[in-house]
Order: C-alpha cells, then sequence, then structure tokens
C-alpha cells in the first residue's frame, strides 16, 4: 500500500485490525487516551502525539473513535489531511451524523467514505463484513483490501447508506438483546426461568433460548456502554424519519445500565450473570438513556 495506514483511535477495533493484519510501522495511530500508548508501542505501529502528526504521509484513515466523539473528530481531520487521502469514518453513528461529517470534508475539499463494521471485531479480526458507500467507496474498497480486510462490500455511493443498513439492523438485534435482559431477570425474579425459557425454546427452534440469553447478558455486560452510544445514534435516526424511538430509547438505557456494571469478563453461564446484575441493582434505578 502506497503511504500508511492512519489509525484515530487505538481501542478494541483499533488494537484489533492492527495486530491482525500485522500492519506495524506502516501504521500510525493516535489516542486521546494516554494510557493506549502502551497499546500502540506494544503492536509496533507508531504512536503520535496528535492527530495531525497521525495522518501526514497516509493513504487510509481508519476513524475509530467513540461515537459520542466521532463527528468532532472527523471535523478536525477534515482541516489535517492531504487531499488524496481516504477518511474512512468506522464509527457506529447515525446516517445523518455521518453525513454532517461529510459535509466538512467537502468544504476542505478533502474525500470522506461511509463504513459500516457489521459485526464485533473479534473473533472476526480482517474477517469482519464491511460495508462501505459513498463517491469514493470504490477506492476505499480496494485499499481497504490491500490493507487485509477480507469481507467489504461497496453498498452504494450515498454518505449515509452503509450506516443506515447497519443501524437499522441495529434496531432489531440490540433491541432484541434489551428486551432480553428485561424478560429473564423478570423470569427469574418470580422464580419461572426455567419454564420460559422451555416455551420460549418449544415456540422457536434455532437456538435454545438459554443459550441466546446467556449470550445476549454476555454481549450486553461487555460492550454495554459502546452498544448504548450506538442506539443513541439509532434513536436519533428514527427521530430524523418522524419514527418514535419508543423502545429503542429504552434500548439505550439496558445497554448502558448492564455496561456500567463493568463485568468484563463476565461472569461463566446464565445464572452467575443474573447473579451479577441483580447485586450491582442495575435494573432498580431509572435511567434516561443519555451518554
Amino acid at each position: 500500500m502506497r503511504g500508511t495506514i492512519a489509525l484515530i483511535g487505538f481501542g478494541e477495533a483499533g488494537s484489533t485490525f492492527a495486530h491482525a493484519g500485522q500492519w506495524a510501522s506502516r501504521a500510525s495511530a493516535f489516542d486521546a487516551a494516554p494510557a493506549r500508548r502502551a497499546a500502540i508501542e506494544e503492536l509496533g505501529v507508531v504512536p503520535c502525539e496528535s492527530a495531525a502528526q497521525a495522518l501526514s504521509g497516509a493513504s487510509l484513515v481508519l476513524s475509530l473513535v467513540t461515537a459520542d466523539q466521532a463527528l468532532a473528530v472527523a471535523r478536525e481531520c477534515a482541516g489535517l489531511i492531504a487531499p488524496e487521502t481516504l477518511f474512512c469514518d468506522m464509527n457506529s453513528v447515525a446516517p445523518g451524523t455521518k453525513r454532517e461529517a461529510a459535509r466538512a470534508f467537502a468544504e476542505a475539499g478533502r474525500r470522506y467514505v461511509d463504513v459500516a463494521v457489521m459485526a464485533p471485531v473479534n473473533p472476526a479480526r480482517m474477517a469482519v463484513p464491511l460495508n462501505i458507500s459513498g463517491p469514493d467507496a470504490a477506492e476505499a474498497e480496494a485499499l481497504l483490501r490491500e490493507a487485509g480486510f477480507a469481507r467489504t462490500r461497496v453498498v452504494g455511493d450515498a454518505i449515509g447508506r452503509a450506516s443506515a443498513i447497519k443501524l437499522v439492523r441495529s434496531v432489531m438485534v440490540k433491541g432484541l438483546e434489551a428486551l432480553t435482559a428485561e424478560m429473564i431477570l423478570a423470569a427469574d425474579a418470580e422464580g419461572v426461568t426455567e419454564d420460559v425459557l422451555a416455551s420460549l425454546d418449544a415456540s422457536e427452534k434455532t437456538a435454545g433460548w438459554t443459550e441466546r440469553a446467556d449470550y445476549n447478558l454476555d454481549r450486553m455486560l461487555v460492550h454495554g456502554r459502546r452498544r448504548s452510544a450506538e442506539m443513541a445514534e439509532a434513536a436519533q435516526m428514527l427521530r430524523d424519519l418522524g419514527i418514535a424511538p419508543m423502545m429503542t430509547d429504552n434500548t439505550v438505557a439496558w445497554q448502558q445500565a448492564l455496561g456500567e456494571i463493568g463485568a468484563n469478563p463476565p461472569p461463566e453461564g446464565l445464572p452467575a450473570k443474573l447473579a451479577a446484575i441483580a447485586a450491582a441493582k442495575a435494573f432498580n434505578e431509572p435511567h434516561t438513556g443519555e451518554n
């Protein structure tokens, strides 16, 4: 690949990609959290003191920050990157947020690409599905494949389309997780867990509900805070469409509540997870859904 790969944000996604792609010194990284410098150095990636330093000489930029920082980071980078550089915004934010970020790049005469990460980065790593949209999507796909990403798909030339596919899907996927938490906690409190799960098993055979409930709580305990931020963006998307996000707003609250328990790694098995959640009293206090 000509130039380097610049990583803005070096959390789970950034570190996973850098390790799996074996980018080492072909990549540079900046993370606002000083504690992440050790992780950057450990993988042989060039640590940078600023976003401007990371962007210098890069042909491909991957923005992998928290959802609430994605727009501010994009606006900052729009004034820093070279005209030929492609900025791939891989953050889970609303399509409207991506379009607003793209406007900042257009005004600066720079290039912005909407990339949606369609599955958890672990254990998929470089095989994680990526949806890509925007006027420069085809070129971005080629560069992402050169970087080692194996499952890329151009979904259109409109900024926001890739993120719309992801977030509309998330309304269902994360909503089902939130419903699982509410259901299983109520069943546990009433002492009817086995009967309720057996009844659900009888009506749907794609996967046992004991396994599904355990898996969904696992995902919320580990990733709840990040998913809460993503679902807040999904709620904003629904409002933009004139749809009241009644379930989605409460999905934000449930994901946040369980994520704030901080059980990472989570306890093994459904009973242990229920006990940890009950001990934290995560479902006793009202949550506003604000992040």
